[in-house]
């Protein structure tokens, strides 16, 4: 499911606000939980699960093209640990 869906879907289950309403609400939502997670925050939504970031650590690769050696800086990355109740229903 991709944000458009997810507007038409809030759209046809709640006849009270516009589409753009629902669009503008949901681009407010994910600047909001992508602001927190840059500032290194944890997010926790109960019920659904938890938003995190997580260290990379610097590390040395290749290059697959030339076989040169590479240094790849520490980094962080998005992670999301799903709750026990969203498990469940999936699962169920």
């Amino acid at each position: 499911m991709n944000k458009s869906e997810i507007i038409e879907n809030l759209y046809k289950n709640n006849k009270f606000n516009s589409k753009k309403d629902i669009e503008e609400s949901i681009i407010l939502i994910i600047d909001s939980l992508t602001k927190a997670l840059s500032d290194g925050d944890r997010i926790e939504l109960r019920g659904f699960g938890t938003f995190s970031t997580r260290e990379r650590n610097e590390r040395i690769s290749r290059n697959p093209k030339t076989g040169k050696s590479i240094s790849i800086q520490k980094k962080f990355h998005p992670y999301f640990r799903a709750s026990k109740n969203l498990k469940k229903i999936i699962n169920s």
